[in-house]
């Protein structure tokens, strides 16, 4: 059979993804040298450089910018023509590993039942939560991780979404802070607090204080925390008013028994729902096992919803309030 060497589309592939000689070397377990010699291969059938030095890196020609997208589609085609039918899935012999990028307050609320699923359907499934420090699309386009949890923002119009559940932010304080007895919360009484917030990236404002600053209120924040379990821990050990989603906190309730400990009350002003999704990139679209994951968390996540909900509203107090005044 005349004609190029197909297997040269998925170092293409490679290279167009890392822009890096070594670590493409490292991905497709080859030496420096031999993927050396395959881009010098690339080179001379596509009669383009792809990759040029620009000081002490390698960036892509235009040629490869063009082309990378078109390539990591026709290397997933290409796997899909030689891929198993839906009808020829068999979950309880399916020996893969999922990489998911989510936060630590959805592993810690639905990871559990989530894997206790996967493994009663697909015992041979593994599932790799990964951590998920910014919003990034690149993890998707380059397939480095099969799906991603979280809000939708900028994701970009080619990836694929479907809603999973919708969440509100909640106050919590400690036992005994003077918040727990308040007969009615206003947005001033919430506002004069010191406050502990949680952001990834150490941002100190978000929903609830453009909330506040439509009533002519800012609220005094004392300290930023990476993840809403330190949040708690610090509000539990402090008069600090964290904020933390509703369904969180609902599972911590479930889960520790230090919870208790701690006094939820809705907030006193109103700010947008939360809605968590599930994404992913559209080669994955009609894989019959990406269908099937992506099938079992929409289910794992609803059934767990509404059990969290349930304790929510017995747990959460709904404060009485009053319009804010300037």
């Amino acid at each position: 059979m005349a004609g190029p060497d197909l297997n040269l589309l998925t170092a293409l592939d490679v290279l167009l993804s890392e822009v890096s000689v070594a670590r493409a070397a490292r991905r497709l377990g080859l030496s420096s040298s031999a993927m050396s010699r395959t881009l010098s291969r690339l080179r001379t059938a596509t009669g383009d450089p792809l990759l040029v030095r620009a000081g002490r890196q390698m960036v892509l020609t235009p040629h490869a910018a063009n082309i990378r997208d078109r390539t990591r589609q026709t290397v997933y085609e290409a796997c899909s023509v030689l891929s198993s039918t839906e009808a020829d899935l068999d979950l309880k012999t399916l020996d893969t590993t999922f990489k998911l990028r989510a936060n630590e307050g959805f592993v810690e609320t639905f990871g559990h039942t989530l894997i206790a699923a996967i493994a009663k359907e697909a015992p041979g499934v593994c599932l790799n939560f990964m951590q998920k420090p910014e919003k990034d699309t690149r993890y998707l386009r380059e397939g480095t991780i099969d799906l991603e949890v979280g809000q939708l923002k900028n994701m970009g119009p080619e990836i694929q979404t479907r809603a999973l559940f919708r969440d509100r932010f909640i106050g919590v304080v400690r036992k005994g802070h003077f918040l727990e007895h308040e007969k009615v919360i206003t947005p001033q009484i919430y506002a004069s607090c010191k406050h502990i917030v949680t952001s990834r990236r150490g941002a100190a404002e978000g929903p609830v204080d453009d909330a506040l600053a439509r009533a002519g209120l800012v609220r005094k924040i004392a300290a930023i925390v990476p993840d809403f379990n330190t949040s708690l821990v610090i509000a539990r050990q402090s008069d600090l008013v964290a904020l933390v989603p509703a369904l969180f906190f609902a599972g911590k309730l479930l889960r520790d028994e230090e919870s208790p400990a701690l006094h939820a009350f809705a907030l006193p002003v109103t700010t947008p729902e939360v809605v968590v999704s599930q994404m992913w990139h559209p080669r994955l679209k009609m894989d019959p096992a990406h269908r099937w994951l992506r099938q079992a968390i929409l289910e794992c996540c609803q059934s767990k919803v509404a059990q969290l909900r349930q304790l929510a509203q017995r747990h959460i107090r709904v404060v009485k309030s009053r319009k804010p005044t300037k």
